[in-house]
């Protein structure tokens, strides 16, 4: 075999193991979800959990004549690597999440996984909702299993090379699902854990407002001090030092602006 043959068979050789390996770290991974048998949902606190995340601002329709105070899905998500389509959030059965099994739904909002198995994009924010309590997730639930159902079909997202790009975020999870249940600062006051929690978990603020590192990852260590715009659109601004920085000109004011 001429020396041009060796180096061929061998370059053949290490393609085929870096794609093994890549198909490997990149495989979905089942993972074993136990519900609290003893837990009776409270839509109030679903309700709460509902708004305090916002997933109206994602999931309303762009269908006129469907009701926009419901989470039907469909309206695009531009970012620089794609257009994403939210999921149809109402108890529809053949195109929301009525046949999900409570399983199904915190596997989905924890592990980025849906009941087919294929990854989630990460612009579905479940690496903070994994910070979620499993009772807190199923009063979620509970409380989208209580609107009305909508007949919304979904959109596949428009990403290049799709499936080799879903199979890549099964590798990237690796590394982005580090974070585990939130757990309150026994330090600070009831308030202040309590306000940190809806931030940090359902209210997913760090998803902008946080710099990521080399691998897409939130820098834990710079938390909300500003991040990249998700539309690629420049920077979102800080979350830190409001007060000090004249953005207002205290708590009152930051809840004015919040609330309206």
């Amino acid at each position: 075999m001429s020396r041009w043959k060796r180096i061929a068979v061998a370059l053949g050789a290490v393609a085929l193991v870096d794609v093994a390996v890549f198909l490997l770290l990149s495989q979905p991974v089942a993972v074993a979800v136990e519900l609290p048998a003893d837990h009776t949902p409270d839509l109030a606190n679903g309700e709460n959990l509902f708004w305090a995340g916002g997933c109206l601002g994602c999931h309303r329709s762009d269908d006129e004549e469907v009701d926009d105070s419901l989470p039907a899905g469909g309206a695009g998500f531009p970012t620089p690597v794609g257009t994403f389509y939210p999921q149809n959030l109402t108890p529809d059965l053949e195109t929301g999440i009525g046949g999900w099994t409570g399983v199904q739904f915190v596997t989905a909002m924890s592990r980025g996984l849906a009941p087919d198995g294929q990854h989630f994009f990460p612009a579905f924010p479940y690496t903070s909702y994994r910070l979620m309590p499993v009772e807190d997730l199923l009063d979620l639930r509970a409380y989208l299993m209580a609107l009305d159902p909508v007949h919304s079909p979904p959109r596949p997202p428009e990403v290049p090379l799709i499936g080799f790009a879903r199979r890549g975020v099964g590798v990237w999870k690796r590394f982005g699902l580090e974070r585990g249940v939130f757990t309150p600062d026994p330090s600070r006051s009831e308030s202040w854990n309590r306000g940190a929690y809806l931030v940090n978990g359902p209210g997913h603020c760090g998803e902008c407002h946080t710099p990521r590192n080399a691998l897409m990852v939130m820098d834990e260590d710079r938390l909300h001090q500003g991040g990249p715009h998700p539309r690629g659109e420049g920077q979102v601004p800080g979350l830190t030092g409001l007060v000090a920085r004249g953005r207002y000109t205290d708590a009152a004011d930051l809840t004015l602006a919040l609330t309206y």
